[in-house]
């Protein structure tokens, strides 16, 4: 058996290329848009993708399977289970609970384990010529390292209300279902750490039933139905906007990017245009360098590993924007994006061409943690913390105002335009996120504490609850 995980950092998303070697066929499971890395592998190892796969209609990512199967030919097997309004708009071969899905000497048994979504299954892997006994499973957002997948992205993303009481009971008969497993299967989900799709999520990439029968916080309530639904329902993080997105756009059919686009280096006429239409700058460099010398009215999102995730958050499906990042990030970049459906990149300016743009750039007031005291003993300024709610649960600087950096520009009638306003947030990315946002909205008089509340925390300083 051929064996190879293919993990996202970017969205912390995990994938599989399973393959038998007697036959060369393989198949993928839960697929990344960027689907060259799986033909890649493919091709490396003497391998043909002739069966593909989804353990469910993903929110956090677009799914590259409709892209795989028209480069490959191969066959989507994707789920019948969950009803009428959670079945795939395009062709497939439907999956139930107790279909086999047979690649070469490989056999995959699905399970409908809903919780997280009506429809999700999962695969109990056979490796027959080694074994009859199943060796791993693929869980897909239902069982994490660590944690289960959240019930509640229906209601909070996408809007379907009453769904998140009814998942949460589902996801508890799933579970029975899972811990009647052999210990000794391998668990591989579809994410790790860092995924919005949970609230604890492990940072290895796999685990096993029995381990997780021991130490999944889930696994821990035994006949409990109400404690353990509760649980599972309290403190799950701020769903990205997008998700809606993605929901949607993985079950209907849509226009297919079978190739990483190529996107070209605006001139600066080129890109002065772009600007004076209006058109979003997205300043990718480190919250430091931009702070330098930035174009007026930009937004800088750092091109780490959050990127796409904060893109997200604040890009419209409709808009083009202009990248500002060096040559030898646009690739990396351009995968980050259109793994969620990104598309519309106008082009790209080097931060090293924007003197010559002829535009007054701006310098970030960016203040250290002894500034930050000094601005705390001023009347009227106010103090903007713009962490989700499970971080300000655990307490903020007294006399904040907290509004989550992804809800800014729906809450700005929360906060004066014409007051000192100063931001702190972790450890100052989203910080500076929510400066620039506040500055294409009018605000004049901003300052941005980067230490944030890890450096506050640090020195034993002061904290009170919301």
């Amino acid at each position: 058996m051929f064996f190879e995980h293919i993990y996202d950092k970017s969205l912390a998303q995990g994938s599989y290329l399973v393959g038998c070697q007697v036959t060369g066929e393989a198949i993928v499971i839960d697929a990344k848009r960027d689907v060259d890395t799986y033909v890649e592998i493919a091709k490396q190892n003497n391998l043909r993708i002739t069966h593909i796969t989804e353990t469910h209609i993903h929110a956090d990512y677009l799914s590259g399977s409709r892209e795989l199967a028209a480069i490959t030919g191969a066959k989507m097997y994707l789920s019948y289970e969950g009803g009428e309004d959670w079945q795939y708009e395009f062709d497939h071969i439907g999956l139930k609970d107790g279909d086999v899905i047979k690649v070469g000497n490989l056999s995959f048994e699905v399970m409908h384990t809903p919780g997280h979504t009506p429809e999700s299954i999962s695969f109990l892997l056979t490796d027959h010529p080694a074994s009859d006994e199943p060796v791993m499973i693929f869980t897909g957002d239902f069982v994490f390292v660590g944690d289960v997948g959240r019930p509640d992205l229906l209601e909070k993303a996408a809007g379907i209300m009453g769904t998140k009481e009814e998942g949460a009971e589902q996801m508890y008969q799933s579970l029975e279902k899972f811990q009647k497993l052999p210990d000794f299967v391998q668990v591989w989900s579809a994410h790790g750490a860092g995924s919005a799709c949970g609230k604890a999520l492990g940072s290895v990439p796999s685990s096993t039933v029995g381990y997780e029968k021991v130490r999944n916080w889930a696994l821990q309530f035994k006949d409990d139905k109400n404690g353990f639904i509760n649980e599972l329902l309290d403190g799950q993080p701020e769903p990205p906007k997008y998700f809606a997105m993605m929901k949607h756009l993985n079950k209907v059919d849509r226009p297919l990017l079978t190739e990483v686009p190529k996107h070209k280096k605006l001139t600066k006429e080129e890109f002065l245009t772009a600007y004076n239409e209006g058109m979003k700058i997205i300043d990718t460099r480190s919250n430091m360098e931009f702070a330098k010398a930035y174009v007026p009215n930009s937004l800088n999102i750092v091109g780490g590993n959050a990127f796409s995730t904060w893109m997200g958050w604040f890009m419209n499906y409709d808009e083009s924007f202009v990248l500002i990042c060096e040559d030898n990030k646009i690739e990396d970049l351009t995968r980050k994006l259109m793994r969620i459906g990104l598309d519309n990149i106008h082009g790209y300016y080097r931060p090293a061409d924007l003197e010559e743009l002829g535009l007054e750039l701006k310098k970030g007031d960016f203040i250290d943690l002894d500034a930050f005291k000094n601005e705390l003993t001023k009347e009227n300024v106010q103090i903007l913390d713009v962490r989700n709610q499970s971080e300000v649960n655990g307490g903020l600087v007294e006399g904040a105002i907290h509004v989550f950096v992804g809800h800014i520009e729906d809450n700005l009638d929360k906060l004066d335009k014409n007051k000192p306003t100063v931001i702190y947030c972790q450890a100052g990315a989203r910080s500076t996120i929510a400066y620039t946002i506040l500055e294409r909205n009018g605000f004049t008089q901003l300052k941005n504490y980067m230490g944030g509340m890890k450096e506050w925390k640090s020195q034993n300083l002061p904290l009170t609850k919301q």
